[in-house]
């Protein structure tokens, strides 16, 4: 069973209700971890990710001016590779690069994933948040679907 320190410390994300669009939270010990835990919490508001297997890997760099920049290109990457590749990260690490982050993300085929929810189309600055604060860091965005 995890504790709750354990979530804070390995990081974690939930979907939460919201009128017709996405709401994802995340949190991790690091920056780059909370980032994470958002890809992997938008991936999994719409697809199982159960078995999923990576087919691919993109190397992905992002810029951006603040943390919340950096989360909203992070995401739109996401939505880019969904729109014109029709495939979505399974894994991702990223690291801190100047200006901005590196996102290693092992892609596979959205055709090979039970569909599970509205797919994003875009995320927005409606109540964006990215912070850090005494158990590290969080960050909330909402999408349109």
């Amino acid at each position: 069973m995890m504790r709750p320190e354990d979530s804070a410390r390995l990081g974690g994300h939930r979907s939460v209700p919201h009128t017709a669009d996405l709401r994802v939270e995340a949190w991790g010990p690091t920056r780059e971890m909370c980032l994470a835990q958002a890809v992997r919490g938008v991936c999994e508001s719409f697809l199982d990710l159960a078995g999923a297997v990576g087919v691919r890997q993109r190397d992905v760099v992002v810029r951006g001016d603040t943390n919340q920049d950096l989360l909203l290109a992070l995401l739109e990457e996401l939505v880019y590779w969904l729109d014109t590749h029709d495939e979505v990260p399974v894994e991702v690490e990223v690291t801190a690069v100047r200006g901005g982050l590196r996102a290693l993300l092992c892609m596979a085929d959205i055709g090979s994933l039970p569909v599970t929810g509205a797919v994003p189309k875009a995320a927005t600055l409606h109540e964006l948040a990215f912070d850090r604060g005494q158990d590290g860091w969080r960050c909330s965005v909402t999408l349109d679907v």
